[in-house]
């Protein structure tokens, strides 16, 4: 399966590029930093250089199979692209990464742009939240 999709999106299939690929489909947290992915790697058994790591999660990035966020106060997470939309909300004690879409606000956002002659042609949403006392 990794193989199909390294290839479809232009990439040599090698040995590294297929474990990432899989730590990043298997993970069950669905944002995972360079460092979380080789930490992974490592715990796998899997001889993968932390330099590798960085230079095939900006190839998937490129290459579409990724999709990178750089959310405040914080280092780069990557996630696999599946093409479907969704916002995010990040929790500022202890990093958690919570993956949401609301109906309601994508119209709010459409109704807002007409109101102003635009149009969206992509947008981000990310809520910073925190757990309550």
């Amino acid at each position: 399966m990794e193989n199909q999709q390294l290839k479809k999106a232009g990439l040599k299939v090698t040995l590294p590029r297929v474990k990432i690929l899989q730590i990043l489909e298997s993970s069950e947290d669905r944002h995972l930093s360079a460092e979380d992915v080789y930490k992974l790697l490592l715990e796998a058994g899997d001889d993968v250089g932390l330099a590798t790591v960085y230079r095939v999660l900006t190839q998937f990035e490129s290459a579409g199979l990724v999709t990178r966020h750089n959310f405040e106060g914080g280092h780069s997470v990557f996630e696999i692209d599946d093409g479907e939309h969704h916002d995010h909300m990040v929790n500022v004690d202890d990093g958690t990464v919570i993956e949401f879409f609301s109906e309601e606000i994508e119209e709010l956002q459409h109704k807002i742009a007409k109101k102003h002659g635009v149009e969206i042609v992509d947008h981000s949403l990310v809520l910073y939240v925190k757990n309550k006392k």
